[in-house]
């Protein structure tokens, strides 16, 4: 019998190695209020800019369903809120407010203080349990949060119970790419990132869980599975930057 890499028996994250479920959560929330100050500052040197890019090209594919007043659209793991404010940009004045989902009070908090004025409603919650009624949402996103999940398909079956039938979600995260692309990556996330990253947030051990988290998500073969077998269709992954990033989607029929 050959051995599965880690990374497709992972369920969820695992900030430490013998961590459960909920410890692994509890420490994922106390790591991002921990770096919430450096957040932005980090996010935007470390991938040179590149992450506003990521996000307002995800935010551009569901141009359609934002620009429906009556749709429903919820940013989930929204942290500092940069994605949500993408998704603003195609919602009407006369629009439903978009929903800013987080578990951590402090990024969450950042965020709150960037809407301020705006037709979004921030939401305190976690993830896995959220406070909203079943069928009800028309789009659910989420960037660069997913993979911080105790369990994935538990994540998966949230986003299922919670999206109307025709609902989509749009999945933006990291990705581990193969060949010399991949060597680069490797080299930059776990040499150079862990250091900057520590520099910049005072918080070296934060930005060492960076990489690790990248390389425990499933990779898009094994993602798109975990999505199709959470029920959802039309299941697909866009790579983005030579394939360090990417968006997942699907539908619910």
């Amino acid at each position: 019998m050959i051995a599965r890499p880690e990374h497709e028996l992972s369920t969820g994250a695992k900030p430490t190695p013998s961590a459960d479920e909920r410890t692994a959560a509890l420490t994922v929330q106390q790591m991002f209020d921990t770096i919430a100050p450096k957040y932005d500052t980090a996010n935007h040197v470390l991938s040179v800019g590149i992450d506003r890019w990521w996000w307002w090209r995800a935010a551009r594919q569901f141009h359609t369903t934002l620009q429906n007043p009556a749709a429903v659209a919820l940013d989930l793991c929204c942290g500092t809120g940069d994605m949500t404010l993408a998704l603003l940009k195609h919602r009407p004045a006369n629009g439903a407010p978009i929903l800013a989902v987080d578990f951590s009070h402090q990024m969450l908090s950042r965020g709150a203080a960037k809407f301020a004025g705006l037709n979004i409603v921030p939401i305190e919650a976690d993830a896995l349990h959220l406070p909203i009624a079943d069928a009800s949402v028309d789009l659910v996103t989420s960037a660069f949060g997913f993979r911080n999940l105790a369990n994935y398909e538990e994540g998966l079956a949230e986003l299922y119970r919670i999206l109307r039938p025709g609902g989509q979600i749009g999945i933006l995260d990291c990705n581990q790419p193969e060949g010399l692309v991949g060597f680069g990556y490797n080299l930059y996330f776990k040499k150079v990132l862990p250091r900057l990253g520590g520099l910049i947030s005072g918080e070296r051990g934060a930005y060492s869980y960076l990489p690790a988290s990248v390389e425990r998500f499933p990779r898009p073969p094994r993602m798109k599975q975990l999505i199709a077998a959470a029920g959802f269709k039309n299941e697909s992954w866009t790579g983005y930057t030579f394939g360090t990033a990417g968006l997942y989607k699907a539908f619910k029929l």
